[in-house]
């Protein structure tokens, strides 16, 4: 079969994430499977127009923002007659490939973005975004949808999308799960890790006012900060922490390599996520196969990817309720009941894997021819 998977970025795009390393994963199985697959996905500065990787090939158009033009053009211009099936993946905003596409199309959505656009874009577009975001969803309910969690299905069902037109399929991740969490050497002092692009919508101001919180009744608590510092939002974090009366226990550490990421998760004791929204959040899940469990916010995404009291804990989304689950998890007491919490935490993660992800997908695309 010949597939055309229409993004807006690639697994090698700066600002890629959790899913387009799903895209990535599940392309080169396919390839290898014997299919044809073509990724058409927006450039970035530096980047090759085409590139073979792993068996399919990226063909790279336009920008951030004309790709979904351009790639519209090519698909009239050089491939209206190639594929046999069309993913088109929205990631904010959609291709409408069910607008011009002949060949079977479906489409593949992580998430909604909602409240997000207030958090990414300035205004007026992210008041523009918010309201023709239901709009365009209604166009495109009567499509056939692979999501990622419960929660992202309930919200497209709000707006017309049809139960049994909506497939969920697994997430998956490429770390080595740990062999057995309670043999890990956590650090001696009790810590806590935030790792992912120090972003709006990630919203780790809230950590830090968490941990800040927390520290006065915790003396030796810590904070590590990883990932992409870039941007605004990114500045005025930086700016709080150097303002903090704790910085000096407040590590930030910018982009890290893959293999300081599983140390970093393995010998903390616990994980923050305080996304306004998520698909399914794959570094919580990343987090857990490393032996350190996590502590969310109550939101889309982010209570499918924990189960509350079982992998982790579930909080108000709000950097007080946080801080109080962090005191809580620390008290002595609480202890053992942590090793059962890490145990639970590592054992979901291991179902979580791109095998059982490719199997879900041939279901799809077998319902579909």
């Amino acid at each position: 079969m010949k597939i055309l998977w229409l993004a807006w970025k690639d697994h090698t795009h700066p600002l890629a994430g959790g899913a387009e390393l799903v895209k990535h994963e599940l392309a080169k199985r396919l390839a290898t499977d014997g299919h044809e697959v073509i990724t058409l996905v927006g450039g970035y500065k530096g980047a090759e127009i085409t590139l073979d990787v792993d068996g399919y090939q990226i063909v790279r158009v336009g920008n951030r923002f004309s790709v979904y033009w351009k790639a519209f053009r090519q698909y009239r211009t050089h491939l209206r007659d190639w594929p046999d099936m069309v993913i088109d993946e929205m990631n904010t905003i959609p291709f409408f490939a069910k607008l011009y596409v002949k060949q079977p199309n479906v489409m593949f959505i992580h998430q909604l973005a909602r409240q997000i656009w207030f958090h990414e874009m300035r205004m007026p577009l992210s008041l523009i975004g918010y309201v023709l975001e239901p709009l365009y969803l209604r166009l495109l309910s009567d499509r056939r949808v692979v999501t990622i969690s419960e929660s992202t299905k309930k919200d497209l069902m709000r707006y017309g999308f049809k139960d049994e037109k909506i497939h969920i399929i697994s997430e998956g991740y490429t770390l080595k799960p740990v062999k057995d969490p309670a043999k890990l050497k956590k650090f001696d002092s009790p810590t806590l890790l935030s790792f992912g692009a120090v972003r709006s919508m990630k919203q780790t101001l809230h950590q830090v006012q968490a941990f800040e919180i927390a520290k006065k009744s915790i003396p030796d608590l810590r904070l590590k900060i990883a990932g992409s510092m870039k941007g605004r939002y990114a500045d005025v974090l930086r700016d709080y922490v150097e303002k903090s009366p704790f910085k000096s226990d407040i590590e930030i550490l910018g982009r890290i390599s893959d293999e300081e990421k599983a140390l970093l998760m393995q010998k903390s004791h616990w994980f923050l996520a305080t996304s306004t929204k998520e698909g399914w959040c794959l570094v919580v899940t990343e987090a857990a196969s490393q032996g350190t469990p996590a502590l969310v916010y109550d939101v889309d995404g982010l209570r499918d990817s924990v189960q509350d009291g079982i992998t982790g804990f579930i909080t108000a989304p709000r950097a007080n309720a946080l801080a109080d689950r962090i005191c809580k998890v620390f008290e002595s007491k609480n202890q053992k009941s942590y090793a059962h919490i890490q145990q639970q935490a590592h054992r979901f993660s291991k179902n979580i894997t791109f095998e059982r992800s490719y199997e879900d997908m041939q279901s799809v695309t077998r319902s579909i021819f």
